[in-house]
């Protein structure tokens, strides 16, 4: 069974909330609920991860960077400014 994290950044987890008639009325859970259906039945295990925080995606992408068969990731606002989680990303195997 492959293994996948589904991360997410800042001010993902108040989706539905901010900003809808840009973002849409999904929350976060509810768009995880969707992903995990699509993915029942497929030989996938997931895991899920938000944080508004740099330094703990950071932490999670090293810590599972040599036990997990890939990453997906929505950054958030950090694709605007972040070096630092595009260096993590550069410096970690997985897909």
């Amino acid at each position: 069974m492959k293994k996948i994290i589904i991360i997410n950044g800042p001010n993902l987890n108040l989706l539905g909330e901010r900003e809808p008639e840009i973002y849409g009325s999904q929350t976060l859970e509810e768009l995880n609920r969707e992903i995990e259906e699509y993915a029942d039945g497929k030989d996938v295990e997931l895991k899920f991860f938000q944080s508004n925080h740099e330094g703990e995606i950071i932490d999670l992408l090293h810590k599972f960077r040599n036990n997990t068969d890939g990453f997906i990731l929505n950054p958030g606002a950090f694709t605007h400014y972040s070096y630092a989680i595009r260096d993590a990303v550069a410096a970690i195997s997985p897909p």
